[in-house]
């Protein structure tokens, strides 16, 4: 195939090529902010105190055995791959609003109450994207086993959860926008 048949735009991989799929990162409004801050924290606070300790590990002397240095210049690397790691997330980042959140069913933005129908007790959790997921403060990922489950489900409904200890049913009690 010479160069003048092939399409505009067409991407080429090569025996041991990559091509990096971006997956969209679901963000509520605070997930949105809390991300930024933890950005900017890291881009200004957290690099000068590395770029300090740096500074103070290079007057111990020679280098190329100073340990505090090497600690110090690996410290700068994990601070600069997260702030990397955080920034990619960000760009590739969606965020919903309150407009978007469906009323009457689970999506993410919601509250919803759920009811453990074997163990009989209730419990309620925001639904926010992988991102935010936190099970301590009962943020439930929409990529979860429960979340996958309830996603697009009604108050009343019960669903019913593959889990390693067996199989989980919950009725959904309560739904409403976080």
């Amino acid at each position: 195939m010479s160069a003048a048949t092939v399409p505009v735009g067409t991407a080429f991989l090569y025996p041991g090529s990559w091509r990096r799929t971006v997956k969209e990162i679901i963000l509520t409004p605070e997930g949105h902010e809390k991300l930024k801050e933890e950005i900017e924290h890291l881009s200004t606070i957290k690099r000068r105190e590395v770029a300090e300790r740096i500074k103070q590990a290079r007057e111990f002397g020679d280098i190329a055995e100073n340990s505090e240095y090497d600690d110090a210049k690996n410290e700068q690397a994990m601070l600069e791959h997260r702030i990397a790691t955080l920034e990619d997330r960000l760009k590739s980042s969606r965020i919903v609003n309150r407009k978007e959140i469906p009323t009457g069913v689970v999506a993410v933005g919601t509250k919803v109450k759920l009811r453990d129908v074997d163990a009989k007790e209730t419990i309620e959790y925001h639904i926010v994207g992988s991102a935010e997921a936190n099970p301590a403060e009962h943020k439930l990922s929409n990529e979860s086993p429960v979340g996958k489950a309830i996603i697009g489900k009604k108050k009343g409904e019960t669903v019913e959860v593959s889990a390693p200890r067996g199989s989980l049913k919950f009725k959904i009690m309560d739904i409403k926008a976080a």
